[in-house]
């Protein structure tokens, strides 16, 4: 059933009707509630009136005497008053006999996003009962939260559900009648006539009750709609109440509420003090949500909330009582013992039951309550720490391996990746690459076969970038098709590799125009296409029309599991590696350069033939050892426990992957389970990554680093120990994205779900099974929810989930349940984007939204917000609450931002204005003025800054010490370049004219390591440089640059090692003394002018003539994409 609301809201756009858009909206509430529950009714008699209630916007339907007497009669029918009331056994397929918390959370859920939208609808129209419905949305959030302190249910609380139970479905009942009269109203609602006088609810409901106590409308449109007479005028007066009558039964409503508090209040203090359950049930054993409970504890205490007052000292010292516990866990945290583990569970259990308490409570009188039990279980868990370090003390300290617990070592620089060592594939290599060069002219399909951790993508990889192809194809282009084949993300992969095209630029286009682009781009060309991960043939069936055949030869070649893929062309089937291999590949993944020690030889190779001739869990178990002791019994200890895995099951490649799990550090745990939320097969943006690590609180503080360089520490070492894969580097080596290999991503996902660490949810692929899904695992840490193409509009509900990640959601209204929600991530299509319920969510770390409008939502309410990312189509205005957050460390705007003309004035008339926040990157800005770069000043932290002029005035950042990072772009071209930030460690200037003073203010950079020029005019096309420039910098880019003489020398950069030219067609030569720079390790060329070929074949030449074999030269007809 398809009960999308685009017909409302294209209806009402289209009337320029905000009002009726409003009420529209409102309906879409149930309207999607009726949708979800509709999966689980053994029938679904409201069909027909969910459908009828899609088109209410149209006032032609009450041309139509039929269509409105059945939409009347299924508006006061009781099968839509059963949607208004908890769930019950006589309505659920999959219900029980007995009243389920679940369904009674769900229909508060339900309530909570109704409460919402009537708030939403405007205060002045709402005035007459504003204060009301607010209280009943505080008395509602209550309920929710109680109902998901499980501490609190310890014992039976059955006659407490039924006392909810019955008032809230009093609370449906009252928004039955809403849902009428709103459906009733945008009925009658007209043009702009009567939309005029329409000022406030109280206009809206004596509009509707006069249409519905007469019949003279009826008779002008359609004078035997008298029919219904009798109906409309016994539903006018029953459910379209009198303004008064309104508020009346609210304020019944509320006394209600007041006398289920007190049963509440009285069952509470029967509770008996009893262990934890509050925390997600998981095994998962790591402290980070210690950390994170005291800072949300701190700021309750700084910013002297109402919530607290009254037990304000309590809470300093609840505080207090669990900075002293996470101390002393940590203590002991590194003696991995049964014992010990035990006490981590419950010092992780007190901290989440916490969180829940602290973070979800409206009322003080809750806290009073709860606050002694909790006093209570962090003295008993403290009690038990103190017994166990009276035993180490007169036991003494056991030895242990170096790095069970390992804390990341302080870096100031992102450690060297060495690139994949292959082994074994040498023969199978050559064989492959002289198929790719040689043989038929014929376009011919070449495929990798092999089992999943074979090395296929390693091989494919290895081969793409041998010489002898890379010379040989004219385009290369590679994408992953993945088991859930996307035609459209293949077409752009393809396309944006084969011409030097950002996919932003051709992510806009459908599907024909994209395959159009792409045989244009091909053909007569000899071209080079990998299609790694294909698991059907009907994939190349369905694409092959789109890659011309010129008889040139062209080859596609397949990474595949299934065989039968790769029949239509020729197979390689990819051998498993023999006992030898596996060791020289584990030797080699261990000690790098240097030999094994004589007395791990026996052990090690034990280790490898146990890996089976699986590359991936050599490499992974190489990953372990490489990170322990190079100590023989540490040795002997992984190999008895991988030998007892591997003897109890078939599944030893699991088990191994397993088993590298176990030996994690505790605190890199949730930070490898969490890939499992993203996508298989795609690239991880490591950005991206780091800030949703940091927002969930996996980051521990480390003196003098910021959060997101410890998280890139993180990260490094789970890439160091083989877990993780560097998909994309940055210019300067760093790792841009990264992915997890299928084999391992499963695993996550295994072991995720059991410890109620992440679940993932793909309702495209079974719907029904969504309601009972997040009924019964509300509790996992993370959701991770695909819509896809279902049908299912409603974001779920979850009282203690702390991260939400949703794509392809069909609505953004939050439900009242996400209390203690960290992140949110919503993918969507923002025609959709509403923002109901977003205040609400105060303990936001992490928020990323897609608009399409140019002003961003209510941000009034995120006081801890960390990292906000957008996905907007045109510029937006950045709030100036958003820039005076405490928190705020990052804002990202794809489609660019301006600030606020009211803050430019503040900055500009008091010139020591300070704005005290952390905020350190903003991209991508756009500078209209100077007011705008005097505001950039007062930021004290900024360090990352990509900034877009729209005007051509003189522009300096020199006053910007803290910046590293800065792009700068203005399409202008203009010259107006004064002075740079002294600090300035990366910087990409784009569509600018520089003159040689403005380029010798770069060079005078001293702390300058990359520089990328992208589409920049030289004044004279000229660039000469001079001695003393340019001390630091070791990459250097130039991509489409009107230059055509470059006079420089060995000694004006010092210390470059890599230089790019791409699309240089001006550029006569390159200076040839830079071949003599020591630390130049690469040149680049890509789709230059052939001068600029032959120069960078000449400095290799002479290189290699003065004994220089280091010295890369790497030629190609195509441009890779700018990289950013």
């Amino acid at each position: 059933m398809d009960l999308s609301i685009q017909s409302l809201d294209d209806s009402s756009s289209e009337q320029g009707d905000e009002l009726g858009y409003r009420v529209a909206r409102f309906i879409s509430i149930p309207l999607e509630y009726i949708s979800y529950m509709s999966e689980y009714m053994l029938e679904s008699p409201v069909i027909y009136t969910s459908q009828s209630l899609e088109t209410l916007p149209k006032p032609r339907n009450l041309k139509d005497l039929d269509e409105t007497r059945k939409l009347f009669q299924e508006l006061i029918s009781d099968e839509l008053k059963l949607f208004f009331k908890v769930p019950n056994q006589q309505i659920m397929s999959n219900s029980t006999h007995t009243l389920n918390a679940n369904q009674v959370v769900a229909f508060i859920n339900f309530l909570l996003l109704m409460v919402e939208a009537i708030i939403w609808l405007d205060p002045d129209f709402i005035a007459c009962i504003k204060g009301s419905v607010e209280i009943l949305r505080t008395e509602l959030g209550f309920l929710i939260a109680f109902l998901g302190d499980t501490a609190m249910h310890l014992q039976p609380a059955k006659n407490i559900l039924i006392d909810i139970e019955a008032v809230v479905n009093e609370v449906g009942s009252f928004f039955y009648s809403f849902l009428f009269t709103g459906s009733v109203f945008m009925m009658i609602h007209e043009e702009e006539e009567t939309n005029s006088a329409i000022t406030g609810m109280e206009a809206v409901l004596n509009e509707v009750r006069s249409f519905l106590q007469t019949t003279s409308e009826l008779e002008e449109t359609n004078n035997s709609m008298t029919d219904i007479k009798p109906l409309v005028n016994e539903v006018g007066s029953f459910l379209v109440p009198e303004i008064g009558i309104l508020d009346l039964t609210l304020s019944d409503l509320l006394l209600k509420f007041e006398l289920l508090k007190t049963k509440i209040k009285e069952h509470c203090i029967t509770v008996s003090t009893m262990p934890s359950d509050m925390a997600p049930n998981t095994s998962l054993v790591s402290l980070f949500i210690v950390e994170s409970v005291l800072d949300d504890l701190m700021h309750l205490i700084n910013n002297n909330s109402d919530r607290i007052v009254g037990v304000d000292d309590q809470i300093v010292m609840l505080h207090e009582e669990l900075m002293l516990l996470g101390s002393s866990v940590t203590n002991i945290a590194v003696q991995q013992e049964a014992e010990h583990e035990e006490l981590l569970i419950r010092t992780r259990d007190i901290a989440y039951e916490i969180e829940y308490v602290i973070n979800s409570t409206p009322h003080v009188w809750y806290l009073t309550l709860r606050l002694p039990q909790l006093f209570e279980k962090i003295q008993l868990i403290r009690m038990s720490i103190h017994e166990i370090k009276n035993k180490i003390e007169t036991a003494g300290m056991p030895e242990v391996a170096k790095y069970p617990v390992g804390q990341v070592s302080s870096q100031s620089k992102e450690p060297l990746i060495k690139e994949d060592i292959v082994v074994g594939f040498d023969n199978v290599a050559i064989e492959i690459a002289d198929q790719l060069v040689r043989g038929t002219e014929q376009l011919q399909i070449i495929s990798i076969f092999g089992m999943p951790g074979l090395g296929k993508t390693t091989l494919a990889n290895k081969v793409y970038n041998s010489p002898s192809v890379v010379k040989h194809f004219y385009a290369r282009a590679r994408c992953v098709v993945s088991q859930r084949y996307n035609k459209k993300d293949i077409l752009i992969a393809i396309l944006s590799s084969i011409n030097n095209l950002k996919k932003e630029k051709i992510v806009i286009m459908d599907n024909e125009s994209l395959a159009e682009n792409l045989y244009k781009s091909l053909i007569g060309r000899r071209y080079l296409v990998v299609m790694d991960d294909i698991w059907d043939i009907e994939v190349w069936d369905d694409l092959k029309r789109y890659f011309p055949d010129d008889r040139i030869g062209s080859r596609i070649l397949f990474t595949t599991r299934n065989k039968e893929v790769g029949l239509k062309g020729v197979t390689n089937a990819l051998p498993f590696l023999t006992k030898d291999e596996c060791w020289e590949l584990l030797q080699r993944k261990v000690f790098q350069d240097k030999n094994c020690p004589q007395e791990l030889v026996d052990i090690g190779k034990q280790i490898a033939t146990n890996c089976d001739g699986l590359p991936l869990a050599v490499v992974v178990i190489a990953g372990v050892l490489a990170n322990m002791e190079k100590k023989e019994h540490l040795w002997q200890k992984v190999a008895r426990n991988l030998s007892l895995h591997i003897f109890q099951t078939l599944d030893k490649s699991n088990q191994i992957f397993e088993l590298s799990y176990k030996y994690l550090p505790l605190h890199l745990r949730p930070c490898f389970l969490y890939f499992g939320a993203f996508e298989e097969d795609k690239d991880i943006p490591v950005r991206k990554l780091i800030s949703l690590w940091v927002a969930e609180g996996f980051v521990k503080k480390e003196e003098l680093k910021s959060l997101e360089d410890v998280a890139l520490g993180y990260l490094m070492k789970l890439i160091d120990r083989s877990l993780i894969l560097v998909a994309k580097r940055r210019f300067d080596g760093g790792v841009k994205t990264c992915k997890i290999h299928d084999l391992l991503r499963e695993m996550c996902l295994r072991i995720a779900e059991e410890n109620n660490f992440l679940k993932v949810v793909k309702l495209y692929d079974d719907p029904p099974q969504f309601l009972s899904q997040v009924s019964k695992n509300q509790r996992h840490h993370c959701l991770s929810i695909d819509y896809g193409l279902s049908p299912i509009c409603s974001l779920p509900f979850g009282l203690h989930v702390r991260s939400l990640l949703c794509a392809f959601a069909k609505s953004t209204s939050v439900p009242g349940s996400l209390k203690i929600l960290r992140v949110l991530d919503l993918y969507h299509d923002p025609d959709v984007f509403d923002g109901i319920g977003f205040e609400h969510l105060i303990h936001l770390r992490y928020l990323a939204i897609t608009i399409e409008v140019d002003i961003l939502p209510s941000m009034e309410s995120f006081h801890k917000l960390e990292y906000l990312y957008v996905d907007n189509t045109s510029a937006v205005e950045i709030p100036d609450v958003l820039l005076i957050m405490v928190s705020l460390r990052q804002m990202h705007f794809m489609g660019r931002a301006y600030i606020s003309a009211s803050l430019c004035r503040q900055a500009t008339k008091d010139e020591s204005f300070q704005i005290n926040s952390n905020l350190h990157s903003i991209s991508v800005l756009l500078i209209r003025s100077k007011k705008d770069v005097k505001v950039l000043k007062c930021f004290p932290n900024l360090r990352r800054l990509k900034v877009e002029f729209k005007s051509s005035f003189n522009y300096s950042f020199d006053l910007l010490n803290q910046l590293e990072s800065l792009k700068f772009s203005n399409y202008k071209r203009c010259s107006n370049l004064i002075n740079l930030p002294s600090n300035l460690k990366k910087l990409t200037l784009v569509g600018v004219h520089v003159s040689p003073e403005q380029m010798e203010i770069v060079g005078k950079l001293q702390y300058l390591e990359v520089l990328k020029l992208q589409e920049v005019d030289f004044e004279g096309e000229q660039w000469d440089t001079s001695e003393g420039e340019f001390p630091q910098l070791k990459c250097l880019k130039l991509n489409q640059v009107e230059i055509a003489e470059w006079n420089t020398s060995r000694d004006h950069f010092p210390r470059l090692q890599r230089l790019v030219l791409e699309l240089c067609y001006l550029l006569k030569m390159i200076p040839p003394s830079l071949g003599d720079i020591p630390t130049l390790d690469m040149i680049e060329v890509h789709g230059c002018a052939k001068a600029i070929i032959k120069s960078a074949k000449k400095i290799q030449e002479e290189q290699e003539e003065n004994g220089n074999e280091e010295l890369q030269v790497i030629i190609s007809k195509i441009s890779n994409l700018w990289q950013s």
